[in-house]
């Protein structure tokens, strides 16, 4: 390896770590999660109150639990269990979906409102 290599290794690391930085530290934290069951919201959850939830999917009860402002399906009837191995989410913008049972919580964007009067 000559001095040209080890430089251009030593800038593509930086520009991983800049964009990694900027990513992780963009992140909005969402307040609220909307459950939906086949398109149609059947429940709004706040984020701040720890509690666990149960509503009905396709293949049975789906157990939905909120813990330190994040949520995930704890428990849920489907072959794989899918949706339960995606674990935690907290972020704005991300979501859960669990085909096989047909329910999707999502975590709305925050938006701003940029309006002048």
């Amino acid at each position: 390896m000559n001095k040209n290599d080890i430089k251009l290794i030593a800038i593509v690391l930086i520009i991983i770590i800049i964009l990694f930085l900027i990513y992780f530290l963009n992140t909005d934290k969402a307040n609220v999660a909307y459950v939906y069951y086949e398109n149609d919201l059947i429940l709004t959850i706040d984020l701040s109150i720890d509690k666990t939830y149960e509503v009905n999917g396709e293949n049975g009860t789906v157990k939905i639990e909120v813990l330190n402002n994040q949520i995930r399906v704890v428990e849920e009837n489907s072959p794989r269990h899918l949706c339960s191995k995606q674990g935690f989410i907290s972020n704005s913008g991300q979501s859960i979906i669990c085909l096989p049972n047909k329910i999707i919580i999502e975590l709305p964007n925050t938006e701003i409102d940029t309006e002048v009067s």
